[in-house]
């Protein structure tokens, strides 16, 4: 008996312990004027425009995706309807869906990588496509669309001969049909690092072509299990076709991309062969976005989840970065990619540090628990916002900004990020 009131107390004793640093924390976080300005700046950045940032022309899916939310704060629902369906209207006839539009009589003659149809002729399409996000990454805008504004009417508007719900479901048959391995039952793309739409083999890097060595990664595969969540949460009657598959993609990607021993995910699995030397072990490297993108599809435990923000803080410090954002590391040897922006090391992709996913960590450190942790890393990133008065592109290893200066996508997940701790601490500051 004894034992027990000793065991109960201490359990006691350790609960009041974990409420009195949350309540701590809690009051950190909504003290902090830095996040305050944070929020200003970047409602002030997003209110003037949908594309990627001052260094873009088009609007992108991708980015849009990682913004449309921070974008109701400013703009009428219509608005930001009539943009995803600008997407709806340009896509292929195989399902697919461009990365991005600009107005048409902005192209010139000399730009031929441009796509036009009859469903939309104000603008002119886009499409890297080395890359196997956009479908994903429309759908997802659309959810985020519709839980934001109420707006559900978007998914009966018609298009042509298909309603955007049905045309939803067509993206992503796209890529069962065009983008799917039937031997390891998941998606792939050119090689890339990490999530990113450069590859190897030549000095642009963004189309497939005859050089291309095709492979699966986790960010491709854990973007279309939370493109599927999304669809089947808003459009519940097509539960029967698409849950099954969701269920054997997010088991395949934990069984073929996850490695056990070394608790992190492989970087690719090849199927035509790797492009880069035999005697090079790219399981060394570390992809930090295709993790958080993987975590918030549910592919991770909790334990998993702890062990993954670790090894990023673990290996930010070893490559003496900023924050969390860094892409992956040890970055790949310079020379392995030809086109000049991924080299040397620790430039754009190849080991820049994104706040645009060091951000959508942070978010999910908060959902799962781990809220001291997700403070520590945030900080660098609110940091550098007020440093250098923008919300920059990416950071260079040394922690200097480069390219966009408005880049959209790190204003909208870096927002959230925040929104993500002010209502954790409204919660826990009783």
């Amino acid at each position: 008996m004894r034992i027990l009131i000793t065991i109960v107390l201490g359990l006691v004793l350790l609960g009041c312990k974990d409420r009195n640093e949350n309540k701590e924390l809690a009051k950190k976080v909504l003290s902090n004027q830095q996040f305050d300005a944070v929020k200003k700046r970047a409602l002030a950045v997003i209110e003037t425009g949908f594309n990627a940032g001052d260094g873009y022309r088009e609007v992108w899916i991708r980015d849009y995706n990682t913004f449309i939310e921070l974008s109701a704060e400013v703009f009428p629902p219509e608005e930001l309807k009539e943009n995803l369906l600008v997407f709806f209207r340009m896509q292929g006839d195989d399902g697919n869906i461009i990365d991005g539009f600009t107005p048409a009589e902005a192209i010139t003659k000399e730009e031929t990588d441009f796509s036009y149809f009859e469903l939309e002729p104000r603008y002119a399409g886009h499409k890297n496509t080395v890359e196997t996000d956009q479908e994903t990454s429309l759908i997802q805008a659309v959810y985020k669309y519709v839980k934001t504004t109420g707006d559900s009417s978007i998914l009966d508007v018609e298009i042509g001969d298909k309603t955007v719900a049905e045309r939803m479901e067509w993206a992503v048959q796209f890529l069962m049909d065009k983008r799917f391995s039937k031997e390891y039952g998941l998606i792939w793309g050119a090689t890339t690092a990490d999530w990113g739409d450069v590859q190897p083999e030549h000095g642009w890097g963004v189309d497939i072509d005859g050089n291309t060595h095709r492979a699966i990664d986790i960010y491709d595969n854990a973007m279309l299990i939370i493109a599927l969540d999304n669809m089947l949460e808003i459009i519940p009657e097509i539960k029967d076709q698409w849950l099954p598959i969701r269920r054997r993609l997010a088991k395949n990607a934990k069984n073929h991309l996850w490695d056990s021993k070394a608790q992190k995910f492989i970087p690719h699995i090849y199927l035509d062969g790797s492009p880069f030397p035999e005697d090079f072990n790219e399981n060394e490297i570390y992809y930090f976005g295709g993790t958080a993108v993987a975590i918030e599809a549910g592919l991770l435990s909790k334990e998993e989840v702890k062990i993954s923000i670790d090894e990023m803080v673990s290996r930010v410090k070893k490559a003496g970065a900023g924050s969390i954002g860094l892409t992956l590391y040890p970055p790949y040897p310079a020379g392995y990619f030809e086109n000049q922006i991924m080299n040397p090391e620790y430039n754009y992709q190849n080991g820049g540090d994104w706040t645009w996913f060091g951000a959508r960590m942070i978010q999910q450190l908060v959902k799962y628990g781990f809220v001291e942790d997700a403070y520590e890393q945030l900080l660098p990133m609110t940091d550098r916002v007020i440093k250098n008065n923008g919300f920059y592109e990416w950071y260079t290893v040394d922690n200097k900004p480069e390219g966009s200066g408005t880049f959209r996508g790190s204003a909208g997940v870096l927002y959230k990020a925040i929104l993500n701790f002010e209502e954790w601490a409204n919660s826990h500051n009783e």
